[in-house]
């Protein structure tokens, strides 16, 4: 079936689902292999559960006339995703980084949404199946649409900017993420630049950070940009802090407000940034723009402010590389709070420098005091330096069980992989 006959039955059943146990009736189902899954083999349990059509690559699956079978169900996947795409004329504002990129997305769509109809990227849906799948979820009363895009290695933002053709693009930092793809930081400002080089090529426009020098290089060209930052650029903002939160002092025509977060860290000013940029560019009032900043909280792992008995908590474990750690930890040391501990999980896909970055965080621990440190992950196995070390995040909770902390702020931070949650579940039982 080709690609226009196809869309004429989304536009009749505009679900699509990829997973037959979030399946709703009436959707379309594609039935997607992976390396250790053939998804063909689904196609029977999408029908009996109320899918209106089934897309499978294997004949030998089909059962009915409403299989539809085609060469590829994820090359179709996203060739459907990109004609859906085209049936729009509103900003696509693509969102990719080493960091906060996520943060960002949410940022960028609850200040846009203040005026506009806005679709972003639900959770973290923003690999080479969830930008199709976010863009297959914008109806037809959108009027502005934010796609974020990860990425491990290179070409990845390439091929995603081809399904989702962006026609702005905000590229929040490119840091130590994602080495072992990349192959060193030079290998992450190519892979994240590869948004840039699309704008570049179809006359897009940019939201820039200034204060990171690299990215004017990587911006060579690049005739619609707009910057932001504390310094040296269109829309100018100062961070400041209320003991943990982050406040953004704005100075727009002529005034100076002051924006009020429930963000940890001053590391999350230029996320907050590229929101009011954006915002203002499209005309939303710097008084909408505090309202909507003020309102997010942040979820899911990422800055989260926690509270629990004597203790206060900040939850930021969705994700960890050299660079959000240090600024977390700094960050962390320079706050208001009493009795500090740190509960630090090991940073995933370092390659080669995987030793070496473990090593140098665990010095950078060692230049602040601490009531107390847990490591946590292989990742330190003989770098301990005298703090606790648990191997896992399992016998990290049990230790911590046994071990209440009381009146006590604590930052726990590592990647997904490491599973810190499960140490903060330890005190909230």
């Amino acid at each position: 079936m080709e690609i226009p006959a196809l869309y004429e039955l989304y536009r009749r059943q505009p679900l699509i689902q990829t997973d037959t146990r979030k399946l709703s009736e009436g959707c379309i189902f594609f039935a997607l292999s992976g390396a250790n899954f053939n998804g063909n083999m689904f196609a029977q349990e999408a029908m009996d559960k109320g899918a209106a059509y089934v897309i499978i690559d294997d004949a030998a699956y089909a059962i009915n006339s409403r299989c539809i079978v085609v060469d590829n169900t994820l090359e179709t996947l996203q060739q459907l995703a990109r004609h859906h795409r085209r049936q729009f004329n509103i900003p696509f504002i693509a969102i990719t980084g080493s960091n906060g990129k996520t943060t960002t997305k949410e940022l960028v769509a609850a200040v846009l949404a203040k005026r506009f109809v806005t679709y972003a990227t639900e959770g973290n849906l923003n690999n080479h199946i969830g930008v199709p799948l976010t863009l297959l979820k914008i109806r037809e009363n959108a009027q502005m649409a934010i796609i974020e895009m990860g990425a491990n290695h290179q070409k990845e933002i390439a091929s995603y900017c081809e399904i989702a053709e962006p026609t702005h693009g905000i590229i929040t930092n490119c840091g130590k993420a994602h080495i072992e793809g990349f192959g060193g930081i030079e290998g992450v400002r190519k892979g994240k630049g590869e948004l840039y080089d699309f704008l570049r090529t179809h006359n897009g426009t940019i939201f820039r950070n200034a204060d990171l020098d690299y990215l004017e290089g990587m911006a060579h060209d690049i005739t619609g940009q707009i910057t932001y930052g504390s310094a040296n650029a269109q829309y100018i903002g100062k961070p400041l802090m209320n003991d943990v939160f982050l406040q953004v002092a704005m100075l727009t025509d002529n005034t100076e407000t002051t924006l009020d977060t429930h963000l940890v860290g001053a590391y999350n000013f230029p996320n907050v940034m590229a929101a009011v940029t954006a915002g203002l560019h499209f005309g939303i009032s710097i008084d909408e723009i505090k309202a909507a900043i003020a309102a997010y909280n942040p979820d899911n792992s990422r800055s989260q402010w926690l509270q629990k008995g004597t203790n206060k908590i900040i939850l930021d474990a969705y994700n960890a590389n050299p660079t959000s750690m240090r600024a977390a930890i700094l960050n962390f040391a320079e706050a208001k709070l009493p009795n500090k501990a740190l509960w630090i999980g090991g940073m995933k896909e370092m390659g080669t420098e995987e030793q070496n970055e473990h090593r140098e965080l665990v010095a950078l621990i060692a230049q602040y005091e601490w009531q107390d440190v847990i490591l946590v992950g292989k990742e330190f196995k003989g770098l301990q330096n005298g703090y606790a070390w648990f191997e896992n995040s399992a016998e990290a909770a049990s230790y911590i069980k046994a071990h209440l902390p009381q009146n006590s702020s604590i930052l726990v931070k590592g990647s997904r992989g490491s599973r810190m949650e499960a140490l903060v579940e330890a005190i909230l039982g």
